[in-house]
């Protein structure tokens, strides 16, 4: 546990410095173009490349020094804020270098993300993977915390050169950590050990989950809930800054209420750490983000985004962290970066068809059509008004009642309910 304790510090650090980065730029681009396309699109291009790499970084990670991929994917995030870096300060900063660099940083952070995850495994005891899972949640709303108040003070203090210049240093510390410990790389057995061909070797994850109907249910229920969720997540800061016109500071204490929130439901997990029921966090988080994001909203204040925004960050560390531990005890070490490959890319796919959906129906439908004397201003502009943001606060609403009903929909099925029985833990399977 010690070890991992070390790593989770080091990604801590660097989350925060790339959180803020994040947050910087959504700021400046918004500055520029007053368009939720741009914003999206951001999303998009750190998406694509990372959809195309998932399934065969699976078979590296399996395969590969998991130590070795951590270094090298900080370094190459380190290399691309260098170069932000010196673009803006020289003044040839442009919106495309963000999607290139991105692009770049996107598939190099799958790579990470999926050695991390499928470290843990071999670096806490089966007890602890509750309470490990719900650590690395808090590496999320911590940044999300501290990061955006930060943020929205030091970017017109320092502006975006200075924070990219924090950003910078947070990987430096990443790498060192991660330089100073060992991670063990977990046995292979026979069959990991057999030479397939790179198309049969991608594929692995899906039929291994279709063999495996319950763990195959998860994993769709999961991935229609992050479709929905990032419609939503996509107008969150565009819809913010429009209805505060540009107030930086209203977003970043909303956004500082989530870290709280996250954090908070964080502490709670590891408290309980149940190895058992996990399937409940896992439906019941969608459940409740879906009813706090509703009110989110339907808000047009901090008196509402506040505490609906804390509410709605509660759930997600015991919804991520539930399906992860379920993951881990369900599939042995060996494989994990191919199947958490598999429900990465899945969940990928998903969102980015969401950040598309989103930008088009914000700009496209439901900002003209929430103008005064729009089509759907008759029905809701008594609801949400007919000023610019109301569109995007209608379509949030219906996004977080999609949040809802996935969760009740998840209940419907008896195979996922009971995943956790019907599913042998890896170490009784392969005894």
């Amino acid at each position: 546990m010690r070890t991992f304790i070390i790593i989770w510090l080091g990604q801590l650090a660097s989350n925060i410095g790339s959180y803020m980065t994040h947050f910087a730029i959504k700021i400046w681009a918004w500055e520029l173009t007053n368009q939720v396309t741009t914003i999206a699109l951001f999303s998009v291009f750190e998406i694509i490349p990372s959809i195309l790499i998932t399934l065969i970084s699976g078979s590296i990670v399996d395969r590969v020094n998991r130590k070795f991929l951590l270094i090298i994917s900080d370094s190459i995030s380190a290399i691309s804020t260098l170069i932000i870096g010196y673009l803006y300060f020289t003044n040839q900063l442009q919106i495309w270098h963000i999607y290139a660099t991105g692009a770049l940083n996107g598939t190099f952070a799958e790579v990470q993300s999926l050695a991390y995850s499928s470290s843990i495994s071999m670096l806490v005891p089966k007890q602890d993977y509750m309470k490990a899972t719900s650590m690395n949640s808090a590496i999320h709303y911590s940044s999300v915390i501290i990061a955006p108040a930060l943020a929205g003070l030091l970017y017109y203090l320092v502006g975006l050169g200075g924070i990219l210049c924090i950003d910078f240093v947070s990987f430096i510390i990443g790498i060192v950590t991660v330089f100073q410990v060992h991670i063990p790389q977990p046995k292979p057995t026979v069959n990991s050990q057999e030479n397939v061909r790179i198309w049969e070797d991608i594929i692995f994850g899906f039929r291994y989950l279709m063999a495996r109907p319950s763990l195959f249910a998860m994993i769709i229920v999961d991935s229609l809930f992050w479709f929905v969720h990032d419609i939503g997540a996509t107008l969150y800061s565009p819809m913010i800054l429009t209805r505060t016109k540009n107030d930086t500071k209203v977003l970043g204490t909303i956004s500082s209420a989530a870290g709280l929130g996250g954090l908070i439901g964080t502490l709670l997990l590891s408290i309980w750490g149940r190895s058992k029921g996990r399937v409940h966090g896992f439906l019941l988080g969608m459940i409740g983000a879906g009813v706090s994001k509703s009110i989110f909203g339907f808000g047009r204040g901090l008196v509402v985004w506040l505490p609906a925004q804390f509410c709605s960050s509660l759930n997600f560390p015991m919804l991520t962290s539930s399906s992860t531990a379920i993951l881990l005890s369900k599939v042995r070490p060996d494989i994990q970066g191919r199947i958490f490959a598999t429900q990465s890319s899945m969940q990928q796919i998903a969102s980015a068809i969401a950040v598309f959906a989103a930008a088009w129906l914000s700009d496209g439908v439901f900002e003209p059509g929430m103008t005064q004397g729009g089509n759907l201003s008759y029905f809701f502009g008594s609801i949400f008004g007919t000023d610019k943001g109301s569109g995007m606060a209608l379509l949030y609403v219906i996004s977080s009642l999609g949040l809802l009903l996935v969760g009740l929909f998840g209940y419907a099925f008896p195979s996922l309910r009971n995943v956790e029985k019907i599913v042998p833990d890896y170490d009784a399977e392969y005894k």
